[in-house]
């Protein structure tokens, strides 16, 4: 990994519930050495990406970063566009939906959308760094990505969050054969215990994958209407956010099939 990689990597590990980060936590975090990071740290702040207030030792997200955000919702104005479309999809579905995006290496979860309609629902966080492996999102990401991309994700440690999670590389390619076949990715269990959840990829104007649309559901809750339901809900969803981003399925995406 570059400085430049180095030094990014670092602005990854802030999120809603971690926005403020102190030098021996980012340590911690990156793995790095405690010089190497105040170091990166350091051009980082003299560059606008992260600022620390008079007499606080934590670190921030800075001014630069909100400029170039600004600058990437003018180009692709993916996160307006799919605010709408998460409101709907979960108002149709009654459960928890979400949109991540291909960001480098890492997949983020970008923005969702709560149902009313239950007290108890799958909670996420915006910005929130998911596994490709354990999550129905990351596996229809992979199903679309470069061969090699999805090779080199398949050859790194996989972390196993709970005792549902697949982490054999055979196991994991199966899966993402049956995504294909389908077009439609499934998690039962995989990230968070007891949770169920459904995704199809997101495609951009060149028609390569950038993300993917989510609803997830307690397991408790996925009665066989619901296992009907969601998938055609969230296909339809899928392809009008692809849509209206100006995206394109690539030819050989299954636009009919059931899940």
């Amino acid at each position: 990994m570059g400085t430049v990689s180095k030094a990014l990597s670092l602005l990854t590990y802030f999120n809603h519930g971690r926005t403020g980060i102190g030098l021996s936590d980012l340590t911690r975090l990156s793995g790095m050495n405690k010089a190497t990071v105040y170091r990166l740290m350091t051009e980082l702040q003299e560059s606008g990406f992260v600022e620390q207030t008079d007499g606080d030792r934590m670190y921030r997200l800075g001014p630069q970063v909100l400029r170039l955000a600004a600058l990437r919702e003018a180009a692709v104005p993916i996160l307006s566009v799919s605010r709408r479309v998460l409101r709907d999809l979960s108002d149709e579905t009654g459960e928890t939906t979400h949109l991540s995006l291909l960001q480098g290496g890492q997949l983020n979860s970008l923005s969702h959308a709560y149902s009313p309609r239950h007290a108890t629902k799958v909670m996420m966080e915006d910005a929130e760094v998911l596994t490709f492996h354990g999550t129905s999102s990351g596996l229809a990401v992979m199903a679309y990505s470069d061969p090699d991309f999805t090779d080199s994700l398949l050859s790194q440690p996989l972390e196993a969050r709970t005792p549902a999670t697949i982490t054999d590389p055979g196991e994991i390619r199966a899966q993402i054969a049956d995504v294909r076949s389908c077009g439609m990715a499934q998690s039962i269990g995989g990230y968070e215990a007891d949770v169920h959840s459904h995704a199809v990829p997101v495609f951009g104007p060149d028609r390569q994958v950038i993300g993917a649309l989510a609803v997830a559901a307690p397991v408790s809750r996925m009665s066989q209407e619901q296992k009907q339901l969601i998938p055609a809900a969230l296909r339809r969803a899928g392809a009008t956010l692809t849509h209206r981003i100006g995206g394109s399925a690539p030819a050989d995406y299954p636009q009919d099939s059931t899940a």
